[in-house]
């Protein structure tokens, strides 16, 4: 899965679907514009989990470091909705 539409997916958004291309998904990493409401809905969460190599992430501590990379960010963001998914 790709890493834009787990994001769209964890955001509850639909891709748009473009006429020859199929369904295509914000590209969340090209815009705080369309990142930063998913960097809020996760701070609106518990956003403390289990890593096996290091025990406890908190989330909100580790993205505090990327503040002004949007890659970085990005990377993040794709890495808690991946934990995320393990627990359910």
């Amino acid at each position: 899965m790709g890493n834009n539409k787990l994001i769209a997916e964890f955001m509850s958004e639909e891709p748009k679907t473009i006429l020859g291309k199929g369904k295509i998904y914000k590209d969340y990493s090209k815009s705080w514009d369309w990142l930063m409401p998913v960097i809020n809905k996760i701070r609106s969460m518990d956003s403390t989990y289990e890593v096996e190599e290091v025990g406890k992430y908190d989330w909100d501590n580790e993205i505090s470091h990327y503040e002004f990379d949007l890659e970085l960010t990005y990377e993040s963001v794709v890495e808690f909705i991946k934990q995320q998914n393990k627990k359910q």
